[in-house]
């Protein structure tokens, strides 16, 4: 493993939440519109005009401005803190706790830190999928309002009050098995590849090229960064059907009761099996920038908590 490297029991945990909560804000912030605009193409119907991701971004300016690519946002953002807090937790104690399950097999280090990552992955998703996704139903409903039929509210609130309504709690938890199924696996692999592939280049380039044998911050950002996108690449390509199909039955959930069924056979009717790698695009480059933002900012944030003996 390389030397760079800072583990969950050498961080100084109250330093990590609050750095982090800034931290990830700011990546958030960011990396938001291309959100809206892939749940949008998501959710597009054969007869909606607006098809690509530049037609999407267009559309949403001219009617809304800059907000219309932030629909949604504080929605999200009171869900995000206290789910990142969850989920950075369960990654890292469960990081840790699989390494030493798996020392006895005496498996190669690649090998071990792939499993160790997708297992700390894993948990820790599913973990987070049990407060985010009543956030992540009402952002998306907020995120298509007016867009290809789907209905206009004045708020998060208001989204929630009508959900409950029509469908009960049930109705903030629709598509919860098909979260699972889509951000579980997602996260498993994301983290797997981006332990492995960093172990590779790592490998490959050698961890001691700095003074004092340490590697210099530029490499250890490359090698963060390069495996982001191996990360994103892999995951997004192995589970863009499921988010679609997620997607889509989330946001119909109060204009007409819809299954998993008819929304696969809805969208292989309107674009073949292609229908169901809609906005793989944007959601590659979410993935990839999200989570090479994420990843620079979250090994930025373990190197600043380091405790002070161990820097």
């Amino acid at each position: 493993m390389a030397s760079s490297d800072v583990n969950w029991d050498r961080l100084d945990k109250k330093k990590f939440y609050v750095v982090g909560a800034g931290l990830f804000t700011g990546v958030t912030v960011a990396l938001y519109p291309v959100s809206v605009v892939k749940t949008r193409l998501q959710v597009a119907s054969k007869d909606t005009l607006e098809r690509s991701a530049l037609s999407v971004v267009k559309g949403l300016l001219k009617t809304d401005g800059i907000r219309g690519l932030y629909k949604g946002f504080l929605t999200v953002m009171t869900g995000t803190i206290p789910t990142r807090i969850i989920f950075l937790t369960a990654l890292e104690t469960t990081k840790v706790a699989s390494l030493r399950m798996l020392e006895p097999f005496r498996l190669s280090d690649t090998t071990q830190t792939a499993i160790s990552n997708g297992l700390a992955g894993m948990t820790s998703s599913l973990l987070a999928q049990a407060m985010f996704v009543p956030i992540d139903v009402v952002s998306q409903k907020l995120m298509v309002q007016g867009y290809s039929g789907h209905t206009q509210y004045t708020g998060g609130l208001d989204v929630a009050r009508k959900v409950l309504r029509s469908d009960g709690i049930r109705g903030l938890y629709r598509g919860f098995g098909l979260s699972v199924m889509t951000y579980v696996p997602s996260s498993a692999v994301w983290w797997a590849s981006y332990g492995s592939s960093k172990h590779y280049l790592w490998r490959i380039l050698g961890d001691n090229s700095g003074e004092e044998g340490t590697p210099s911050l530029l490499k250890i950002m490359l090698v963060q960064a390069t495996g982001g996108i191996i990360a994103g690449a892999t995951a997004s390509s192995i589970t863009t059907p499921l988010d679609t199909i997620k997607t889509r039955l989330q946001v119909t959930g109060l204009e007409k009761k819809i299954s998993v069924k008819q929304v696969v056979k809805d969208l292989i009717l309107e674009d073949g099996w292609k229908g169901l790698y809609r906005g793989l695009g944007p959601r590659f480059f979410s993935m990839s920038a999200w989570g090479t933002s994420m990843i620079l900012a979250y090994e930025y944030l373990k190197r600043v908590c380091a405790k002070d003996e161990d820097v």
